[in-house]
């Protein structure tokens, strides 16, 4: 095996085996685990400040007289380590996405490559969008709809658990709700659906957004519309992205002989003398159509 073949790992006909990709695969998943471990360490120095800007929305509906508990003896230590978890997967999240890029574009063809990369971009872009429209509109609304049930006998003492694992999954299912564009997207551009299906089965499309809406959301008309509104309006601008992306296919009344590129005409011959251009002046004869005169030497 030459030099070159054993350093990249590639066999003999000039591909990667099996065992090379699982070893790629560990080396490439070690780096993000280093990075994301980077990330926490980096984040647990601002654990306090990270929690604090999470619960801003929830602290505005109840007021400065109020705040949040733990009931347990290590709730908050694990609280805030799950904060700098969460935190340090998005500090590495660039890493995360070169890691996974530099894994997987080896093995794509070139006009692949140039679409898997902005989809890539496009879905870290679309999931923070979510996430912070779920943060910043969809909160202080839901927010307010929970707290509305206490009274003079009922108070209530949000626990910073409960307020951490009902927030992050809020802000996972607005992330990925917005990633709707780009799945819809990318299967018109795979052939799986087309602008005209989409727009066929709109109606049914709300039906689906208002019922998700209303199992992901807490159970109040304004939170499931504030969900069930951007993803109609995600709805509207797939389809705009379906029709940019999708594969140009013949007309259903073309056939496969209008495709065809129409066939060159045959090369003119000359007239000149025999082995002048190359071709005898017998076939100049027959295909002008002419009697051929004897040659008197």
């Amino acid at each position: 095996m030459p030099a070159d073949q054993e350093h990249t790992g590639l066999d003999d006909n000039g591909q990667m085996p099996f065992i090379a990709h699982l070893e790629e695969l560990r080396d490439r998943l070690i780096r993000c685990f280093i990075a994301i471990f980077i990330g926490f360490l980096a984040a647990y120095g601002f654990r306090e400040i990270l929690f604090e800007i999470l619960i801003r929305p929830l602290v505005q509906v109840m007021g400065q007289k109020d705040s949040l508990i733990f009931t347990g003896l290590p709730e908050a230590f694990f609280t805030y380590l799950k904060v700098a978890f969460i935190a340090g997967i998005f500090i590495s999240s660039p890493v995360l996405l070169y890691q996974f890029w530099a894994f997987v574009a080896p093995g794509l063809y070139k006009k692949e490559r140039l679409f898997l990369l902005p989809v890539v971009i496009l879905s870290t872009f679309f999931f923070a969008g979510g996430a912070l429209f779920g943060y910043f509109l969809v909160f202080p609304y839901g927010f307010q709809f929970f707290l509305d049930f206490a009274g003079e006998n009922i108070q209530a003492m949000p626990s910073m658990k409960e307020y951490l694992a009902f927030s992050s999954k809020l802000l996972l299912a607005f992330g990925l709700i917005f990633e709707l564009p780009l799945v819809l997207t990318a299967m018109s551009r795979m052939g799986l659906v087309t602008p005209a299906f989409l727009r066929t089965n709109r109606k049914y499309a709300v039906l689906i957004f208002f019922i998700a809406a209303a199992i992901i959301t807490p159970p109040d008309v304004v939170t499931q519309c504030f969900m069930a509104l951007p993803l109609m309006l995600l709805y509207e601008i797939s389809i705009i992205g379906a029709v940019v992306v999708q594969r140009k296919s013949p007309c259903p009344g073309q056939t496969d002989t209008e495709e065809k590129p129409r066939p060159l005409p045959p090369p003119k011959t000359h007239s000149g003398p025999a082995g002048a251009a190359g071709e005898p002046s017998s076939t100049s004869a027959a295909s002008s159509g002419k009697p051929e005169e004897p040659n008197d030497g």
